[in-house]
């Protein structure tokens, strides 16, 4: 079942999304050529910390870590060590939540690291953030959560590859719901999948974790023996974006971004709802 929130209880998912938003400035400061993902790890347990907020990866389903920490072939999940040292050029995907009062808040970015990113890359990125807003986009009331979905791979199908070819959108993985805890009903594909059928309406309350994986190459993935670390299967690099979003009678908001989602939804011509804090 779809967990429906209050007013009050989508406040407190803003109070986790900005303990979030305060981990991803944090962690992409430090996301530098030299930087173990350990490091990075660290960095987010301290902002937690100095919030007052609990980690919703540390110990979920055994996960070792406080954030995943995922490198160039690495769609999700990757853990956090001191063996994987950052180079001039990589791209990390960094994942991260956080737990306030019993509420939840989760989003996920792409970092570049270093100079001299081939461009491909960089467009790869693009890509991949901005299917997750045109994803957001969709989150209107009457709307469908299959509307979710069919706009982000719209998005994606749409966009020209450099170098030819299509972009991989990862299967295997997709974004879900929110709330009391961190994964909920109902499981959002990137993708439309016909037999799924139109799935739930969207209605002021709902809550969504939209967060499009998508590769330079093949979407399919393997797990490795660490049974969390996911890679693609040709070994293409990935990229992953991902905010915490909620639906209210005025509109969408963004819970896990700074600004609601102000900027950019109201350049794509969309009201953003009040935040919930005042």
């Amino acid at each position: 079942m779809v967990e429906i929130k209050t007013p009050e209880q989508i406040a407190k998912m803003r109070e986790a999304g900005l303990v979030v938003a305060a981990v991803h400035r944090a962690t992409s400061a430090a996301a530098v050529p030299g930087a173990t993902t350990r490091d990075l790890d660290l960095v987010a347990r301290e902002v937690l910390a100095e919030h007052g907020a609990k980690p919703n990866f540390l110990g979920y389903g055994g996960f070792p870590a406080t954030i995943c920490t995922s490198v160039n072939d690495v769609v999700v999940h990757g853990i956090p060590d001191d063996r994987t040292v950052l180079k001039d050029g990589d791209l990390i995907s960094i994942d991260a939540g956080a737990i306030v009062d019993g509420w939840h808040g989760d989003a996920a970015f792409t970092a570049f690291v270093g100079t001299g990113h081939a461009p491909e890359l960089v467009e790869l990125s693009r890509v991949t953030e901005e299917s997750m807003w045109a994803g957001i986009a969709a989150m209107k009331l009457g709307n469908r959560l299959v509307d979710v979905s069919r706009a982000i791979e719209t998005y994606i199908r749409r966009q020209p590859k450099p170098g030819g070819g299509k972009y991989g959108i990862v299967e295997d993985y997709g974004g879900h719901g929110i709330g009391t805890a961190m994964h909920m009903d109902p499981h959002l594909l990137n993708y439309v999948e016909r037999r799924r059928g139109r799935g739930p309406k969207l209605v002021p309350g709902f809550c969504l974790a939209i967060e499009p994986m998508v590769s330079l190459g093949s979407p399919k993935t393997e797990v490795l023996d660490d049974e969390w670390t996911v890679e693609t299967i040709d070994h293409s690099w990935s990229s992953h974006w991902e905010h915490s979003v909620a639906l209210t009678e005025a509109g969408p908001f963004v819970l896990t971004a700074v600004d609601g989602g102000k900027a950019k939804l109201g350049s794509m011509g969309i009201d953003v709802a009040p935040d919930p804090l005042g």
